[in-house]
């Protein structure tokens, strides 16, 4: 049994199944087989990739059988001319990413956790990462997929083609679903070139209005070359610090810090646009500080600084984790609101706020020394109503899977989860594909 705990407990060890067995299939075709039988012997299957998600959809909830794609990682071809890479699911992401090089191509996908995640579960998951600005969705991105039904049926839409117009789009219901309609074994994924010039500045800013006005300059002054910003608070900063000895770069300190990454084709061209860009925006008293990276290693350690803070906040003991879209100029607002709700709690720690600007992705962290339900009663349901009432997301890239099922209604209408009910009757009519997540009780609703 001790063997079977990582494929049992997730990322957070937050949540913790009690699967005695797990399957590793080699083929589509092992997949198609032992999704048969369990159809027809009415046994759940848990799928799981490299089990990195954050809101239980990759773990069991009881004794589901785990089906392990981690054996599946063959990359199958590199289109030269159209960039377009075909693998299966269980291909970890930077293994990709380094796959490519060769090609001058790169993954439009860029996650923390990508030295394990794997691309069937970002898929499954519609990971969104620290690109999405500069790529977009992988709604865009996946341009073909395989993928086996509950009762082992294969289903082969694994073109290659950027267009084809050619009835319902079905890989389209795959992304996002977390495993509920199928089995992703195969992708075929466009990837862009890889850029001949890559910069990161580290910025900071004195309030939360001057990161939007930042934004919003960033957008017009660099455009075609802007392809990440990621903003954290102070507290961000202070963690990475505190739990793992990694001092900013920026000695002194600010409320807020802003990571612009700045890709292009020609090395002159984008230098030229980005010290126009940092003129104007100290003209304009938007910056306080910055530095600038553009040799590999200064630039990894300016996106460590970014990418470690969820690592450091697990230092802290316990995290009430949220990952939330709100309208840009409300974003921070709720962060300001916790510090002031929690304020005489005296079991929270820290409250911090980072995330992905460009799509209005919040990663809202509280933490305790150790989980209490009256900190989570302060948090819930306040949150989801505040998240309701500005018509935003209570997922914004992890996925629903089991911790978020029951709240989905609060960015869901009765009449979208309904629907989605009834796809998931019509794809697994016995239920057996991760059961208990993704899709609430009727008495949620």
């Amino acid at each position: 049994m001790e063997s079977l705990d990582g494929y049992n407990v997730d990322w957070l060890r937050t949540v913790r199944g009690s699967s005695r067995i797990v399957l590793r299939p080699s083929c589509t075709e092992d997949v198609s087989v032992l999704l048969s039988y369990c159809n027809e012997h009415n046994i759940a299957v848990c799928p799981q990739g490299g089990n990195t998600g954050l809101v239980g959809g990759s773990v069991p909830v009881f004794d589901e059988v785990v089906l392990s794609m981690s054996s599946m990682n063959r990359i199958i071809s590199v289109d030269e001319v159209s960039g377009v890479l075909t693998c299966e699911a269980g291909c970890v992401l930077e293994q990709l990413d380094d796959h490519l090089q060769s090609f001058s191509l790169r993954m439009p996908l860029d996650l923390g956790a990508k030295g394990s995640c794997q691309l069937g579960g970002n898929v499954s998951t519609n990971a969104g990462g620290l690109r999405l600005l500069r790529y977009g969705s992988l709604h865009g991105s996946i341009v073909g997929a395989e993928f086996v039904l509950a009762d082992g049926t294969i289903v082969d839409v694994l073109s290659t083609m950027r267009k084809d117009n050619t009835g319902y789009d079905l890989k389209q219901l795959l992304i996002g679903a977390e495993g509920t309609l199928g089995i992703v074994t195969k992708l075929a994924i466009a990837c862009p070139p890889k850029p001949n010039s890559e910069t990161v500045m580290l910025l900071s800013c004195g309030s939360y209005d001057d990161v939007l006005k930042l934004f919003k300059r960033a957008r017009l002054g660099l455009g075609d070359i802007l392809s990440a910003y990621e903003f954290y608070d102070h507290g961000c900063v202070q963690v990475v610090q505190e739990h793992l000895h990694q001092a900013c770069p920026l000695s002194d300190p600010s409320p807020f810090y802003v990571l612009i990454e700045a890709c292009g084709s020609d090395a002159r061209h984008d230098e030229e646009k980005l010290h126009t860009f940092l003129e104007r925006v100290m003209e304009a008293g938007l910056v306080s500080g910055g530095t600038i990276a553009t040799e590999p290693s200064k630039i990894a350690a300016l996106w460590a600084g970014r990418e470690r803070i969820t690592e450091a906040l697990l230092h802290d003991g316990y995290v009430y984790k949220y990952d939330i879209s709100l309208p840009l100029a409300e974003l921070y607002e709720v962060v300001v609101e916790l510090r002031s709700r929690l304020a005489s709690n005296k079991d929270v720690l820290r409250i911090v706020g980072f995330g992905h600007m460009g799509d209005g992705n919040l990663h809202l962290n509280i933490t305790t020394r150790r989980y209490e339900d009256r900190v989570l009663a302060e948090l819930e349901p306040w949150l989801w109503e505040q998240i309701r009432r500005m018509r935003g997301s209570i997922s914004a890239e992890h996925g629903i899977g089991f911790k978020k099922r029951a709240v989905l209604s609060y960015s869901k209408s009765p009449e979208s989860i309904l629907l989605m009910r009834r796809l998931k009757d019509v794809f697994d009519p016995r239920g057996i594909l991760n059961p208990y997540k993704t899709i609430p009780e009727l008495s949620d609703i």
